[in-house]
């Protein structure tokens, strides 16, 4: 077995299963939300607040955010390491990749659960 410092015990496999759930997620939530629109006639801002009110919708929102922001870590990831070869550089664009994924997941939780 050979370990490799960049994967940080993560594996191919761990990773493949982490996309295809995140993407299992990410679809469901997008017919969840698609289903509102097509059952709901008229789309006011109490109706709005109300669907996003509900405690089932914040904590699919919240799953499917997470789900968002681990996808996208891990296409990142594959990204700068198959592009970038430079090794301070890919390092330098993943710490600001993860924060700025650190900062969104920040983000949803204060709007999601600040409705």
């Amino acid at each position: 077995m050979v370990n490799n410092a960049a994967t940080v015990g993560r594996s191919g496999v761990h990773d493949y299963v982490l996309v295809r759930a995140s993407a299992i997620i990410l679809a469901l939530y997008t017919f969840y939300l698609t289903g509102f629109f097509v059952t709901t006639s008229d789309v006011t801002f109490e109706i709005w607040q109300a669907f996003f009110g509900n405690f089932a919708t914040k904590v699919f929102t919240i799953l499917a955010l997470i789900s968002l922001l681990v996808h996208a870590w891990i296409g990142v990831w594959q990204v700068l390491s198959d592009y970038i070869k430079p090794a301070l550089l890919r390092g330098g664009l993943q710490f600001i990749f993860s924060v700025l994924l650190l900062v969104y997941l920040a983000a949803g939780l204060l709007t999601v659960w600040g409705v």
